[in-house]
């Protein structure tokens, strides 16, 4: 069975890693994106991201596409933002439920993963929430090692 992966990616980093994972699993690929996009400085966004992250607040998101009930194995990746999923993946966990599936969580970071697979796994209730994969980026640059990224993947399609 083709897995899905549902993703959400603000400067682009986890899309990436979303798209190289795809690739190599021959995996169907669904975007969240938030209804109202972030705007202004970058230091704004990150002021606004820590207050929403603080708060539990969950952006209204535009209409998920994927009928979930057609996949058996799910990958969830997210930027981390202060230490937990960003807030678009929280609201995606909050009103889609993942029970009875087999879910491989990847996030993008840059070294500061803090308690966000605990978060996936407390977020899918009745899933099977398998080790996750901490991508660690430097701005655009990728620091982890290609060779851990393929054993992860490799790992999702035994």
């Amino acid at each position: 069975m083709t897995p899905l992966i549902i993703y959400y990616s603000f400067g682009g980093n986890t899309r990436r890693i979303a798209e190289r994972i795809g690739r190599d699993l021959s995996a169907d690929l669904c975007a969240i994106e938030t209804a109202a996009p972030y705007t202004g400085s970058y230091t704004e966004i990150v002021d606004q991201g820590a207050q929403e992250v603080k708060s539990g607040f969950m952006p209204p998101l535009k209409p998920f596409a994927a009928d979930l009930s057609q996949y058996g194995t799910i990958i969830l990746g997210s930027p981390v933002w202060w230490y937990t999923f960003a807030p678009a993946m929280k609201t995606f966990l909050h009103e889609h439920h993942l029970s009875g599936k087999q879910v491989y969580p990847f996030a993008t970071n840059g070294g500061w993963l803090g308690h966000t697979f605990q978060d996936f796994e407390a977020a899918c209730p009745g899933a099977a929430v398998k080790k996750g994969l901490s991508v660690r980026f430097d701005g655009t640059q990728l620091r982890t090692e290609e060779a851990e990224i393929l054993k992860w993947i490799k790992h999702i399609g035994k």
